[in-house]
């Protein structure tokens, strides 16, 4: 009664996590059906490769697990749909918030037994069924969210799930849970936002200047508006928390600002302390960043090349820094304002900087610094 023994699987909702969920498992041979609403995008996801196709409404042969991946706001129905469906099938729900989905489910007075929440940390900017990976979950943190009601039994056949299709497991309190993506995913959503709000307004001249500081910034800020209205708001407690502790520290930089506004605030003491402060205390927060493959934080050295911007160049940087002998922990690229080249920022780690930086400008590429 395992994903990992091949026992059927259905996903209920077929858009970006679901598809590929579902393309992920059949890749590794658990038979899958698909269910949604739209018979569009179960078509499409079933053309993708994510499963069987299941008409809404109808029931497909009793699967082990039923994977519920539609939008949160009507999340809690369709497990309680499902648990009444499936009366032997274990339920999870794959909703980036799980407490109000809990709470629906506690007062409809369901089956806290077969069910238990959980949440892959992975998606993408963009949404639905044509955007989905089947190594969307790869590496990837997949949280669990039992209660006490919940049948331990449930909690091996979601973490054969997850790892089947390459998560990493870890178990967390639905509370826990949605103070944490408060933190780490659903604020740094809205910050993003908000930057990139500000660009709307602004000359072309001056968008033309932005830099990768920018784009990594502000590149989730491409989501979709309607999915993350009802994640931020099925989740307004704990957003809204950290909102407020953000807005209190923009407050103290704004105050500290205020003292420069009219030029160097030379009897203004602790104003600048107040700004070093802000920006130290973001160094903090971002090395604790876990790093490559969910390790702690480890220290890179940067190697930057400048390389034309023409049709085969990266490949051909990639294969001289691999011959070499040289791994590359992380890969940037900017392109300079209208110039024909990139800035390629190669992280390696610090003993192989300086030797890779000599062979690479041995053979012909510009370095940057």
């Amino acid at each position: 009664m395992s994903a990992a023994s091949g026992d059927p699987v259905h996903i209920v909702g077929t858009g970006l996590v679901g598809t590929s969920l579902g393309i992920a498992l059949s890749r590794v041979g658990v038979p899958v059906t698909l269910e949604d609403v739209s018979p569009t995008a179960a078509a499409l996801a079933r053309d993708l490769g994510a499963g069987a196709l299941v008409e809404s409404g109808e029931r497909p042969a009793s699967p082990t697990l039923v994977v519920v991946a539609t939008p949160p706001d009507v999340t809690a129905a369709v497990v309680l749909d499902a648990l009444s469906r499936w009366p032997e099938a274990a339920v999870t729900d794959v909703a980036s918030v799980k407490g109000a989905v809990l709470d629906a489910l506690r007062a409809a007075g369901a089956d806290l037994r077969r069910f238990c929440g959980s949440h892959p940390m992975a998606g993408r900017e963009r949404s639905g069924a044509i955007s989905a990976r089947f190594d969307l979950f790869e590496g990837r943190a997949w949280v669990l969210t039992p209660t006490e009601e919940t049948d331990p039994a449930i909690l091996g056949r979601l973490e054969e799930l997850a790892h089947r299709v390459g998560a990493v497991t870890t178990r967390l309190a639905p509370t826990d849970h949605d103070a944490a993506v408060a933190a780490v995913s659903h604020v740094p959503q809205v910050a993003a936002s908000l930057v990139a709000a500000r660009l709307a307004d602004l000359p072309d001249s001056a968008v033309a200047l932005a830099g990768q500081g920018l784009r990594d910034v502000t590149r989730i800020a491409a989501s979709e508006p309607q999915l993350w209205t009802q994640i931020l708001t099925g989740n307004a407690g704990a957003v809204r928390a950290v909102l407020a502790d953000l807005a209190a520290d923009i407050e103290g930089l704004i105050g500290a600002l205020d003292e420069f506004t009219d030029g160097p605030a030379t009897d203004a003491p602790g104003a600048r302390a107040t700004v070093a402060r802000v920006i130290a205390s973001g160094n903090a927060g971002h090395a604790r960043i876990p790093g490559k493959h969910g390790a702690g934080p480890t220290a890179y050295t940067t190697v930057r090349v400048l390389i034309p911007d023409e049709p085969g160049q990266l490949g051909r940087l990639f294969q001289d820094v691999g011959e070499e002998g040289v791994n590359i922990e992380e890969f940037r690229i900017d392109h300079g304002l209208g110039q024909a080249f990139g800035l390629a920022e190669l992280d390696v780690l610090p003993a192989s900087a300086a030797p890779l930086a000599a062979a690479l400008a041995a053979r012909g590429w510009r370095l940057h610094d």
